[in-house]
């Protein structure tokens, strides 16, 4: 089912409108930059794991060692989860032929994602965690070690994110012939 923005409220509609024509560059660049902060948030607390050798409750990543609680919060989690979500829905419209294809895999596997991360918070509010586990758990971590699966993750979202941006803005007819930005090259 293709998105359209005749199903949004008219106050969202020129919004997203303009997000996805002449000011989809700028939305990407925005965008791009909350991945790559994102990235290195995971990045900083793999290498203080796996290289510095600190124990996981103390490898807080950048923003987590003067802000120990952020690491703590599922909320946080959650609204990164649900930011990379909006994000990617919201640009969706701006991407056509194959880079619109990789642009609703990213999608798709941020929808999951956002899920386990729902499911973590859920239990953080509910008090009560999955299958009786002392802290919460999502479906995949119950097999996959929750650092490395936010890695795995991140990985799975940002791979076809990347092949998307690249055919959107290297690749050339028909793929492009769609968009309506001027970071899509038409010749």
């Amino acid at each position: 089912m293709a998105i359209t923005t005749g199903t949004l409220p008219r106050t969202l509609r020129g919004g997203v409108d303009a997000v996805n024509g002449r000011h989809h560059q700028l939305g990407l660049r925005v965008f791009i930059f909350i991945v790559v902060a994102h990235w290195a948030e995971h990045l900083v607390q793999a290498y203080q794991i796996y290289v510095m050798g600190w124990p996981i409750p103390e490898a807080r990543g950048v923003l987590g060692v003067p802000f120990p609680w952020l690491v703590t919060s599922e909320w946080m989690h959650y609204g990164y989860a649900l930011v990379m979500m909006a994000g990617l829905f919201l640009l969706r419209p701006g991407f056509t032929g194959r880079s619109g294809t990789w642009w609703k895999v990213s999608l798709g596997v941020q929808v999951w994602h956002h899920l386990e991360h729902l499911l973590l918070l859920v239990q953080v509010l509910a008090g009560a965690h999955l299958l009786g586990k002392a802290a919460p758990a999502s479906l995949i971590q119950l097999i996959i070690p929750r650092v490395e699966l936010h890695l795995f993750y991140n990985t799975l979202v940002t791979i076809p994110m990347v092949v998307a941006m690249y055919l959107h803005t290297r690749g050339k007819r028909p793929d492009n012939a769609a968009a309506r930005c001027a970071c899509a090259p038409k010749d």
